[in-house]
């Protein structure tokens, strides 16, 4: 992987924002935390990110629906390198 195709924080929130148009959404990298750990690139970003979204296509659907739509959106990332993913979905 090559660091042009290494996922960013400012990416992954473009693509949440043209896909489910949160109301809320904060993209945290938290990659550096988690140095040497499995998944890890060695460049200190890209790889481990947390996810706190609130967006109206989430009401009514499960807590595990919510997520999934989150991890479709955000295939192409995972593709490239996105290893952990925390999402919190907010209210």
């Amino acid at each position: 992987m090559n660091d042009a195709a290494t996922p960013t924080a400012a990416a992954i929130e473009a693509q949440l924002r043209a896909v489910l148009a949160p109301t809320e959404l904060e993209v945290l990298d938290e990659s550096a935390a988690h140095a040497g750990h499995s998944g890890a690139n060695g460049l200190g970003f890209g790889t481990h990110f947390r996810v706190r979204i609130a967006a109206p296509g989430f009401a009514g659907l499960s807590r595990v629906a919510k997520h999934r739509l989150v991890y479709d959106a955000l295939q192409k990332f995972t593709d490239a390198g996105l290893h952990a993913l925390a999402i919190e979905i907010k209210a």
